[in-house]
């Protein structure tokens, strides 16, 4: 008999407050930033692709750097509708992400900007990414601004 293949963990966020805890933020993914996060990549991969194949030798660094380029289209197609779908909830309390996700406020160690994303680091080295947000640094506020107010309120 075959294995039973799980369903995917990175499924939709869910939002069960805790005694006390308040919403205050809902972070989702933005059109935009996507597109231009995979023109940024196709760019680049066009580029490395093209350096490479110049590297070597090839004739064909046109059409590899074109082959690069159109695979990084389809990548963005192919993963645009499940990448939308992610969203992350910023509580007075902690982060909430997609797929069981969590972080508490008082356990965030760094929360750094990567690129077009947002990076959370815990203090066990837990590292955790919100994926193609806008307006990266504005939420990064939002975030460290939650984590001290938590901290100044359990005396931590």
């Amino acid at each position: 008999m075959g294995e039973q293949i799980r369903e995917s963990t990175l499924g939709e966020t869910v939002f069960e407050p805790e005694p006390g805890e308040k919403k205050l933020h809902d972070i989702r993914s933005d059109k935009a930033t996507y597109w231009r996060d995979h023109g940024v990549m196709a760019v680049l991969g066009m580029g490395v692709v093209g350096m490479v194949l110049a590297f070597i030798g090839s004739d064909h660094v046109a059409i590899g750097s074109l082959g690069a380029v159109l695979a990084l289209v389809v990548r963005g197609i192919w993963l645009y509708s499940e990448q939308m779908k992610f969203n992350w909830v910023l509580t007075n309390m902690r982060l909430i992400g997609p797929g069981g996700r969590q972080v508490y406020l008082l356990e965030l160690e760094k929360v750094r900007r990567l690129f077009g994303d947002i990076q959370i680091i815990t203090k066990t080295g837990d590292k955790h990414l919100i994926k193609h947000v806008a307006g990266a640094d504005a939420i990064m506020t939002r975030i460290e601004a939650a984590r001290d107010t938590r901290a100044r309120r359990k005396g931590a």
